[in-house]
């Protein structure tokens, strides 16, 4: 496994990322784009997956990144139950409605894996490395 020199390089922040793409279109079609708060919602809350696992990683500490990452597994959960408010309107088909879910489902499960791993580790992040001076 490479080291994480970025947000960018984090793999569940690439499927949040995903996520998000695949969400905005749908909201911009059919009865979904005139469905205005929950359009927007869902924009918003699907964004702020992976806007908040980049929040807690910009933060170079353990226990800000753990807690930007529960807020992004929140949101994730939030995703997923307006999918289900856009499905029972008919804003999106079974299918739309099963891959969305089934990716927000595997997003909050690495989140989850993730915590757990940062809740077991010594890893303090980079603002508590120490610098020696000469």
């Amino acid at each position: 496994m490479s080291a994480i020199q970025k947000f960018e390089d984090m793999e569940v922040w690439q499927k949040a990322r995903q996520l998000c793409n695949e969400i905005y279109p749908l909201t911009l079609k059919g009865t979904f784009e005139r469905d205005f708060k929950l359009r927007d919602q869902i924009n918003g809350s699907s964004g702020s997956v992976m806007d908040n696992i980049a929040e807690g990683y910009e933060r170079d500490g353990k226990l800000e990144l753990r807690q930007f990452l529960s807020i992004s597994k929140g949101s994730c959960g939030e995703v997923r139950s307006q999918l289900y408010r856009a499905f029972d309107r008919n804003h999106i088909t079974v299918e739309e409605f099963d891959s969305l879910k089934l990716q927000s489902e595997q997003i909050s499960k690495q989140l989850k894996g993730f915590i757990a791993y940062l809740n077991n580790s010594e890893f303090k992040g980079a603002k508590y490395k120490v610098v020696k001076e000469d």
